[in-house]
Order: structure tokens, then C-alpha cells, then sequence
């Protein structure tokens, strides 16, 4: 999974070889650089900010989707848990950010998807009736001819 660590200030301070392996970008290259203004999208910053900026006042976050970008411009969507990291003392230091790329996922409902709206176009603009039952024999289905 690819786990990253923020200060209090946004600046990555960790990146497990799961984030550098799904990036392209090792732990040196992005180590002290701000997360949200080096490797989001200017379209997500505001929400991922403010799911950090809410971690670091204790407020967890769980499953957030966001994409980041990779060192060769590809996107990679993550589905991410923020959790506030505290010193010793009790002290908010950073937020810990543990991963999942659901790239290959989103595909596939993207994919899904466009194929279920092009099935719908052809049943609605066939020049013939077409009509589907159920496994109980009710109609669920058909188009403007039928």
C-alpha cells in the first residue's frame, strides 16, 4: 500500500516504496515538497487540503478518493485514510496517509459504465420492439417501438 507522511505544514516527510513504485518519484525527490501543491491537481487541492487540514485538527479521515500524479504525467486514483500522527506528548506533528491504488478499478466502472449507456441507446433507438422479462416473468425492460 502506499503510505506517505506530511508535517503540519503539508511538506512530505515519509514515502514508502509502494508510493515511489506507483509515482515514479523516490523518496528524495519528493521529501520536504508540499503534497498538495506539487502533486495534485489544481481541481482537487482544495478538497485534498482540507481532508489533510481536518486530520491535522484530529479529524480523520477514511476512504477518500483523490488523484495523484505520476513523474511521467499518467494519473493514479487513490482511495485514502488520513490519520492524525501526534509526538509523544499528545502534540498533532503531521497526518499519515495510507493508500490503495484503484486505478485499474475506476477503469473498469468507467468502462462499465459507457458500455451499460450504449446498450441503453441501442435498445431506445432500435427500429424494432424490444422487450426484457425477469427470472419471474414481469417486464422490466423495453423500448419506444414495443
Amino acid at each position: 500500500a502506499p503510505i506517505f507522511g506530511i508535517d503540519a505544514q503539508g511538506r512530505i516527510n515519509e514515502w514508502n516504496n509502494k508510493s515511489a513504485e506507483i509515482t515514479g518519484f523516490s523518496s528524495q525527490e519528493v521529501v520536504g515538497r508540499d503534497l498538495v501543491q506539487d502533486f495534485i491537481t489544481e481541481e482537487y487541492q482544495g478538497s485534498v487540503k482540507e481532508v489533510f487540514d481536518n486530520a491535522l485538527k484530529g479529524r480523520e479521515a477514511a476512504n477518500f478518493e483523490f488523484p495523484l500524479y505520476t513523474k511521467d504525467k499518467r494519473r493514479v486514483d487513490v482511495l485514502l485514510n488520513a490519520t492524525t500522527r501526534r509526538d509523544v506528548s499528545g502534540v498533532v506533528v503531521g497526518v499519515i496517509g495510507v493508500g490503495q491504488d484503484i486505478t485499474e478499478r475506476k477503469q473498469v466502472e468507467i468502462e462499465k459504465t459507457r458500455v451499460a449507456q450504449e446498450l441503453q441507446t441501442f435498445i431506445d433507438t432500435a427500429n424494432a420492439p424490444i422487450f426484457g422479462i425477469d427470472a419471474k416473468g414481469l417486464v422490466n425492460e423495453w423500448n419506444n417501438k414495443a
